[in-house]
């Protein structure tokens, strides 16, 4: 029987780690709002949905799931930030998307899935509200206007896999890395004196694997972008310091 929203668990953070997320309801109904599946949905229909999920946290470097699990529940990133990813057969991490806030994530039956294709790591302490298939398929029962945005966004997901495919084998190394920060700058970029500061503990392979290039390609492509005056880096952090040339260079090709 799941528990009302008043008494909802929380897995304990592990020893160490950062200071832990709170996720009250204001924060909860926030970002089921922005989840493309339940846009357009009343207030009180959120507070609905949000009484049938549950509010976890995990530690930095924790894994929320990985690939090959029985994939059996659903999630929105409430606060904090990960990365999904998977693992080639030489043993190289190639990282499919970077997750913040409002993000939904992972895998149900009811959406096709049997096993998760990829493995999600906290990047930060983070706090995600899961569902599981049965609560899925109960929202989508519930509200019909959450079965065609279902319907909308995989066939959108099946039309960006195809393109990004495309894109990967046209365009130069260049292009692609300059795309992925405009990417990541439009999603997780605040205003500072740098420039468009995306604050993100991303490494060069892990910018490779989004851009499918190898790690030297990727540095080669910063470096040239740095002495270009066009981004600045630090550690755990990007600063976009002239986004007009950034454009540029990933439409260049």
């Amino acid at each position: 029987m799941r528990e009302p929203s008043a008494t909802r668990r929380h897995t304990p953070l592990a020893q160490g780690c950062g200071q832990p997320h709170s996720c009250p309801e204001p924060v909860r109904l926030r970002v089921l709002g922005q989840v493309p599946y339940f846009r357009g949905l009343s207030e009180q229909q959120l507070r609905v949905i949000d009484g049938q999920m549950q509010s976890l946290a995990w530690a930095e470097g924790e894994h929320l799931y990985a690939a090959g699990q029985p994939a059996s529940d659903l999630y929105v990133m409430a606060s904090g930030r990960a990365k999904a990813f998977h693992d080639t057969a030489e043993g190289q991490q190639v990282v499919v998307d970077l997750l913040g806030p409002g993000d939904l994530f992972g895998g149900v039956p009811a959406l096709g899935h049997d096993r998760y294709p990829e493995t999600v790591q906290a990047l930060s302490t983070t706090c995600a509200l899961r569902m599981d298939n049965a609560t899925f398929e109960n929202i989508l029962g519930q509200f019909p206007p959450v079965a065609l945005q279902v319907l909308n966004a995989l066939a959108g997901q099946l039309r960006t896999t195809r393109s990004t495919l495309a894109e990967h084998h046209a365009a130069p190394v260049a292009s692609r890395v300059a795309a992925t920060l405009l990417r990541l700058a439009d999603k997780f970029g605040t205003p500072s004196r740098q420039g468009e500061l995306i604050q993100f503990p991303l490494s060069r392979a892990d910018l490779a694997g989004i851009t499918g290039a190898s790690p030297e390609s990727v540095s080669r492509a910063m470096s040239s972008l740095r002495k270009a005056g066009i981004i600045e880096t630090g550690r755990r952090w990007t600063a976009l310091t002239d986004r007009a040339r950034l454009t540029e260079i990933a439409e260049n090709y």
